[in-house]
């Protein structure tokens, strides 16, 4: 084999490695199967429900919500005229779609400068911090997906404001919020999660 030939094979190994799977779960509707089918996002959810106490139905459902749980899903492309590319209509990124300005909050307050919100344990460990301010905070319930839903979306003070009394499509999601963080709950107490 010539070698030539063998770095090509190494590199095109080595380069197949690289990236991540940012790809969601087959199963969206199923707790169960999205637990077993990806334990490391059990386990961080677990994590997080052990630091911050959010339950594990919260996190899901919220992550559901914002990114259908693919890793490096974008808010998309706004256009001018239709055609002009303009930026994207946000900084939200990652699984939590969390955006720069929160992100850099939360690593600079938990000195984790390193975390990255396409890692799952990262992202989920950030919700878990918005998510516990927002019941010091706001007194909204840690198991309470709606109001976490609403004081997430539209930030804290936007929560406290009543903001999202507003804008009937977000009432519509965060029931989504809720109803999805009830069904998650039932599947993962009959899966013994």
């Amino acid at each position: 084999m010539s070698r030539l030939l063998r770095a090509s094979i190494v590199f095109l190994t080595l380069a197949s490695c690289g990236g991540g799977n940012f790809s969601a779960p087959r199963e969206l509707d199923n707790a169960c199967a999205i637990t077993q089918e990806r334990p490391q996002y059990y386990r961080a959810m677990k994590a997080t429900e052990r630091r911050w106490g959010i339950p594990v139905h919260v996190q899901m459902a919220t992550i559901h919500q914002e990114s259908k749980f693919i890793g490096n899903a974008r808010t998309p492309h706004r256009f001018a005229l239709g055609i002009i590319p303009m930026g994207r209509q946000s900084s939200a990124y990652g699984y939590s779609q969390a955006l720069d300005g929160t992100w850099e909050e939360y690593q600079d307050e938990q000195g984790r400068r390193s975390a990255r919100r396409d890692r799952i344990e990262d992202a989920t460990d950030f919700m878990g911090w918005y998510m516990d301010q927002s019941a010091q905070r706001l007194g909204i319930s840690k198991a309470d997906a709606e109001a976490q839903y609403l004081a997430y979306h539209e930030g804290r003070t936007g929560y406290a404001n009543q903001s999202y009394l507003g804008k009937p499509w977000l009432m519509e999601v965060s029931a989504k919020v809720r109803a999805r963080s009830e069904m998650y709950a039932q599947q993962l107490a009959s899966c013994g999660r």
